[in-house]
């Protein structure tokens, strides 16, 4: 990155925001941290971040209502002490990129949120290099020709998988619910319910061949595509 990134931590125990600050500020990066929703959003519709590490129960304006209101505009990263499986549906459903659970260790704190960078950054080169073409590790979509490859390899994916790894690479490193990616499937001839999103993962996973491994299960919640996998 030409810039060192910028992220916005927003936690309202102050020991645990001034550890966080600590520790990202030795990485390198540009860091502000605040207390409260409110003042959170504020910063938020007048700066631009890299990345937001959020907190769920804040004073004021919660930490899911600050990622229904941000609309994907910036990369979140979820931490909280909400640690059942619908917590982690919901905190990702309503917009949050990826979700750690307090305590939690400050080396994958850490390694979460370099991956997140790394998407980001990523998605923007692939963006400004060629709008038609999206690239992760060995998989190649075409959005042109609508072909996909795998290091190279040519794959015959139905309409279905097709959208369905686009939803996955589009969103790698964050974890999709299987109602996500219906909503994200569903369009003009292709038609998703239920558990056969399961059943096209399968089959996707078997055209995908050597790069199969770099979409994960998520017991409980749903998939992702690794970012770890693409280095």
């Amino acid at each position: 990155m030409s810039q060192r990134p910028r992220i916005l931590v927003v936690e309202d125990e102050k020991d645990v925001k001034d550890l966080m600050l600590l520790h990202l500020k030795r990485e390198g990066y540009v860091t502000c941290g605040v207390e409260h929703g409110e003042e959170a959003l504020i910063l938020l519709n007048k700066e631009s971040y890299d990345l937001v590490v959020l907190d769920w129960m804040l004073p004021e304006v919660s930490g899911l209502d600050i990622c229904k209101k941000l609309q994907g505009r910036f990369p979140v990263l979820m931490v909280t002490a909400r640690a059942d499986a619908s917590d982690i549906v919901l905190g990702l459903e309503m917009g949050a990129d990826d979700y750690i659970t307090k305590p939690f260790e400050i080396a994958v704190f850490l390694a979460r949120v370099r991956a997140l960078l790394r998407r980001g950054q990523r998605l923007k080169e692939t963006a400004e290099t060629d709008p038609d073409l999206l690239v992760a590790g060995g998989i190649v979509l075409n959005f042109k020709s609508h072909r996909a490859t795998c290091n190279d390899t040519e794959m015959s994916l139905t309409p279905s998988e097709f959208k369905l790894l686009t939803a996955l690479i589009q969103n790698r490193g964050r974890v999709l619910s299987r109602d996500k990616l219906i909503q994200l499937v569903q369009g003009e001839g292709v038609s998703v319910v239920d558990r056969a999103i399961d059943t096209h993962i399968f089959g996707l996973r078997k055209k995908l061949g050597s790069c199969a491994e770099m979409v994960e299960t998520i017991r409980g919640v749903g998939y992702r595509v690794e970012l770890q996998a693409e280095a």
